[in-house]
């Protein structure tokens, strides 16, 4: 059923280029709103990071009414509309498939198989395929008018995360909707719906069985909350860290390495300067799990595991922070750093690692106050070469 209604909503938060793309379809005939996780985000006072775009326009009526529009994609056709270093998605409404939609068609036999939920559709089939209720929200910034297919705004004002349909069924179409329900739970502050909660506890398998790379993508969101810890404690509550982090079941088993574990995962923010930089995001996970494993048996072997086939990291990824490790140990040697040659020592300052170490043993209260100063002003002398150092 749609519901619609003038909501409290952080309206000037809206960017104005959405605003303009939402506005210009429209007075082409088009219908055209903001949807999905901007919506959400407004109305629960979180300033949206971007911002996409539902229309009855298809991508070719897109690209040809809305100036610095281009197609991708060639499964699922979407939009991407340049407005100087940023980018807008607007996505044609779709609708999940049916049995029908995959009869084998005598015509056009080069043209791709069809696949998911592929298919044009209304608004509120849009809507209905979509994972949780809070995210099927439209949101028209001209009339000002939100729209609601799933009852959604129940769920906002109630703080719950609500699968829409049967759990488990969109569960194991797509089990890394478990992942994203403990990460959206934990972004907003609600709690999961029981019936999600069972469905996401009897599914776990699934979940581990999953791709990595489609794992990797939401582990790092996750560490991106606000406070990781508490979605790792949730994970384990249903049952996902046996099957995502096996080699983190010992550490959940022995609360003192457990508490190991969580204490460094709650000071990420000290160590972690940039979000974005996956290497700096994993930082503290690897510090965490090498910090509570010390004494278990096979170490080597079990960190091997854990970074390779359970978090994901890359090759390049592991070994910049293994150097890291490496070179923060070297950190103590001034006196050999400094009767190694000009040449050496250049060496050794250029080196990648280097301000990842220092940030390091920073954090881990390693260096003396003589040890931190000397490298403290290195770093900053190899970083502006012209630059003066304030006492």
């Amino acid at each position: 059923m749609q519901v619609k209604s003038k909501p409290a909503l952080h309206a000037s938060w809206i960017d104005d280029r959405a605003k303009d793309i939402v506005k210009r379809l429209q007075n082409r005939g088009f219908k055209a709103y903001l949807v999905g996780g901007c919506v959400r985000d407004l109305l629960v006072g979180i300033h949206p990071k971007d911002f996409d775009i539902a229309t009855s326009a298809l991508p070719n009526e897109v690209k040809k009414n809305v100036p610095g529009s281009y197609v991708i994609g060639r499964r699922f056709r979407l939009v991407l509309v340049k407005r100087g270093l940023d980018q807008f998605e607007v996505a044609t409404f779709r609708r999940a498939s049916r049995p029908e939609d995959f009869v084998e068609s005598t015509e056009n036999t080069d043209a791709p198989a069809p696949s998911g939920d592929n298919f044009f559709g209304t608004p509120e089939e849009d809507a209905l395929r979509r994972d949780f209720t809070i995210n099927a929200l439209f949101y028209d910034p001209v009339s000002e008018e939100l729209i609601d297919f799933a009852n959604a705004m129940t769920d906002i004002k109630s703080q719950t995360l609500r699968m829409i349909g049967d759990p488990a069924a969109r569960i194991v179409e797509d089990p890394i909707r478990s992942l994203r329900a403990i990460r959206f739970a934990h972004k907003l502050g609600f709690r999961i719906e029981s019936s999600l909660r069972d469905a996401i506890t009897k599914h776990t398998a699934e979940v581990g069985a999953a791709i990595l790379p489609r794992r990797r993508e939401e582990f790092l969101k996750l560490l991106r909350l606000s406070e990781p810890s508490r979605a790792f404690f949730e994970m384990w509550d249903l049952g996902l860290v046996h099957t995502c982090f096996p080699t983190l079941v010992p550490i959940f088993e022995d609360p003192e390495r457990l508490e190991i574990f969580m204490n460094y995962l709650d000071r990420m923010d000290e160590l972690v300067w940039n979000k974005d930089l996956t290497v700096e995001l994993y930082l503290p996970l690897v510090l965490a799990f090498e910090k509570a494993s010390e004494g278990l048996p096979d170490f080597e072997r079990r960190r091997d595991q854990f970074f390779r086939d359970e978090v994901g990291l890359f090759k390049a990824e592991a070994t910049e922070i293994l150097y890291a490790f490496e070179t923060k140990e070297k950190l103590h040697s001034i006196d050999s750093f400094k009767k190694r040659g000009s040449r050496r020592q250049s060496a050794f300052l250029s080196q990648p690692s280097l301000p990842l170490a220092f940030r390091l043993a920073t954090f881990e209260h390693e260096l003396a106050p003589s040890e931190y100063w000397f490298w403290h002003e290195k770093l900053f002398q190899r970083d502006h070469p012209s630059g003066q150092l304030d006492q």
